[in-house]
């Protein structure tokens, strides 16, 4: 799914293209699953499927300081065991799950909105 988004700000991350082999941000192709802050780097995220998530990988998410976490599960929703969200959860850090997709589109308007958020996406091989 190509998406079209407006240029609100050259220093913010926007998903520019998403499908089954990956997605983009800027000029940058992803391919494995990954933490996409709504500014500074994107990064390779650990867990290769849903069911390798571990609390470590959601400690990672929190250490970005968000305000809300949009978790895309894969190509289906499915949810987090709470136990691994709980260090979102102590620091107050809201968490939606999705599908991956869904995630992707969510992201770019809350960015467009200014809202500080993190997309932590598990992209499954295909």
């Amino acid at each position: 799914m190509k998406f079209q988004p407006e240029r609100v700000a050259p220093h913010l991350n926007l998903i520019s293209f998403y499908g089954p082999d990956g997605l983009r941000v800027g000029e940058r192709e992803w391919r494995r699953s990954v933490l996409l802050p709504w500014q500074g780097e994107v990064v390779d995220w650990a867990p290769a499927s849903f069911e390798a998530l571990e609390a470590a990988h959601f400690e990672q998410i929190a250490a970005l300081k968000p305000e809300l976490v949009l978790f895309g599960s894969g190509s289906r929703m499915r949810f987090a065991r709470p136990q691994l969200l709980r260090s979102l959860i102590e620091r107050g850090i809201g968490v939606e799950t999705m599908d991956s997709r869904t995630a992707c589109r969510t992201f770019n308007v809350l960015v467009t909105e200014g809202r500080p958020v993190v997309a932590a996406l598990v992209m499954e091989s295909v």
